[in-house]
């Protein structure tokens, strides 16, 4: 559903104007669970509060893969706009929600589906692979999807002959081609959250912590994964720091990610990342902290807004996500 399409149907509602003020999140939602046999998904960036109300938390893999294998009638999607997307690519009968329609992705809008065919059509002969954070119509175009936790294992079993496009994060891509020794060429994307970070703060601070490590996902610039002790996915970061005996962590990617950094490892001294904007000691996305226990339970109690594709755009992309669940799940793929 398009933002203003769904937009006008919230109004028409009125969903948009109820009072909530007297109402136990919480308990309402834990209701509305049972009642409506939903599943909540949450991503690790979002609020504290939404990650310790859900039912699951999860990178984008693991999203995914659970939101194929879920019997819940209604997914509620905690997360952004190409999550609550996928999930519905993946389960069509289901009704799939979302807390706030607006919450989008910088990476995804950087790779206008218009723009983004027009180059793939100059390159016929290119296979392309696709980072989830894109739209159903990127995943439409694409042979392959891939997240940070599966994308080396997704390059690897490619034969080297051939040609790929990887699309749209060219930090990931540049982090792959030095990965996989690929010469793939990469769709000119970002995201702003990892981009936004100081290498400069980041190195006073590993001065003022010599004992800590700095470790960063593959979204983030060259110059900051050429310092980083560890480099990893969401959920490989929160397993390296539960697992090294190191004691300090310069964390940098998005800011959520310490709420279950904290809880897996109390003993531990974690800093996040800074930014260039000295107002700010961490990097946080808009989009993810868009959706509070207001919206949760507002969606949950009035299953809006809801994500629909249509049917035939949404087989196009279904293959893709597809074929990335297949070679995931191969014990026989080199990772």
């Amino acid at each position: 559903m398009s933002l203003s399409k769904a937009q006008k149907k919230l109004q028409q509602t009125g969903f948009l104007d109820i009072p909530t003020d007297q109402i136990d999140y919480a308990a309402e939602i834990n209701r509305l669970r049972k009642e409506k046999n939903a599943v909540i998904l949450a991503h690790y960036y979002q609020r504290p509060e939404i990650q310790d109300i859900a039912d699951f938390v999860g990178d984008s893999l693991a999203l995914a893969q659970y939101a194929a294998k879920t019997d819940a009638d209604m997914i509620v999607f905690a997360g952004v706009h190409f999550m609550a997307e996928t999930a519905k690519i993946l389960n069509p009968t289901k009704k799939v929600v979302l807390p706030d329609l607006k919450a989008g992705c910088s990476l995804a809008e950087s790779a206008p589906a218009d723009k983004f065919k027009a180059f793939k059509d100059a390159h016929p002969d290119h296979l392309v692979v696709s980072y989830v954070n894109t739209s159903a119509e990127i995943k439409a175009l694409t042979d392959i999807v891939c997240t940070s936790s599966n994308a080396e294992k997704i390059i690897r079993s490619i034969p080297e002959n051939q040609p790929i496009i990887f699309a749209p994060d060219r930090n990931l891509g540049d982090w792959l081609n030095k990965q996989t020794g690929r010469n793939m060429l990469l769709w000119d994307g970002a995201c702003m959250v990892h981009e936004a970070f100081s290498i400069d703060r980041i190195l006073q601070l590993k001065v003022e912590n010599p004992d800590a490590e700095i470790i960063a996902h593959p979204e983030s610039q060259r110059h900051l994964l050429k310092v980083a002790s560890y480099i990893g996915s969401t959920s490989g970061l929160l397993d390296y720091v539960k697992n090294s005996p190191t004691q300090t962590f310069i964390v940098a990617t998005e800011a959520g990610i310490l709420h279950k950094m904290h809880q897996d490892n109390p003993d531990k001294i974690l800093i996040a990342a800074p930014t260039a904007d000295k107002t700010c000691n961490c990097s946080e996305c808009e989009y993810m902290k868009l959706n509070t226990l207001r919206k949760l339970y507002l969606c949950m109690q009035y299953e809006l807004p809801d994500v629909e594709i249509e049917e035939t755009l949404r087989i196009k992309a279904l293959k893709s996500i597809e074929r990335m669940l297949e070679i995931t799940n191969s014990p026989s793929l080199k990772s």
